[in-house]
């Protein structure tokens, strides 16, 4: 997992509630348990205007012009700016998958769903938990000037304007810990190595039935 420390980004402004997993990666791309390749099918139903499925060119699928990724402005975003409920719907882990692999770090919102904000974390994204009318503002702003752009500074729990305001969000201090790290579920568990490996070979000699 890529270590998340500071970010300058460029924004782009999601502006709908209640988008749920579906909508950020459909079904039928879930027969993949790969961590890559999700993001040209990252919102697949509102980004292109045929259905999707696996295997297709999406190079050769027509774009769908009102939506906003597709907009020359917003192109090469790393964070995205939503609404509430961002991420609710099933509990997907490709749904984070998708989100990173398009090229987003950051996530701001009012409110996340709890399973997805969980995920994020576990995939190196970092979901900021913003009042509703800080994210209304970021809106405005974001709509108003091409280009707009925010740095994040995870260590400081700071966001930065281009006005220079310094925005504060909390964090968890270990999703903070694992995100500066990179550390995953399986890079956080081999930073135990030694002492599995003792406990291994103590449980041989205690209960060596175990090891036939």
């Amino acid at each position: 997992m890529r270590p998340f420390t500071t970010l300058h980004g460029l924004v782009a402004p999601l502006d709908r509630a209640n988008v749920d997993t579906d909508a950020i990666i459909p079904k039928q791309f879930l027969k993949s348990i790969q961590r890559t390749g999700f993001g040209p099918n990252a919102f697949d139903e509102w980004r292109y205007l045929n259905h999707g499925e696996p295997g297709m060119d999406n190079a050769k699928r027509p774009l769908n012009p009102d939506f906003v990724l597709n907009q020359p402005r917003y192109q090469g975003a790393s964070v995205l700016l939503a609404r509430d409920n961002f991420g609710c719907g099933s509990s997907r882990e490709h749904a984070p998958w998708a989100l990173e692999d398009y090229g987003f770090r950051a996530l701001i919102a009012p409110s996340f769903a709890d399973i997805f904000y969980n995920n994020c974390f576990k995939n190196g994204l970092l979901p900021i938990v913003l009042p509703a009318d800080t994210v209304d503002r970021l809106f405005r702003e974001t709509f108003a000037h091409e280009g707009y752009r925010l740095t994040i500074d995870l260590a400081a729990q700071t966001i930065t304007t281009p006005a220079g305001e310094i925005i504060a969000f909390e964090v968890d201090g270990e999703r903070k810990h694992r995100l500066l790290n990179g550390l995953d579920d399986i890079a956080l568990t081999l930073q135990y190595t030694d002492e599995i490996k003792a406990y291994e070979s103590r449980r041989k000699v205690e209960a060596p039935w175990l090891f036939v």
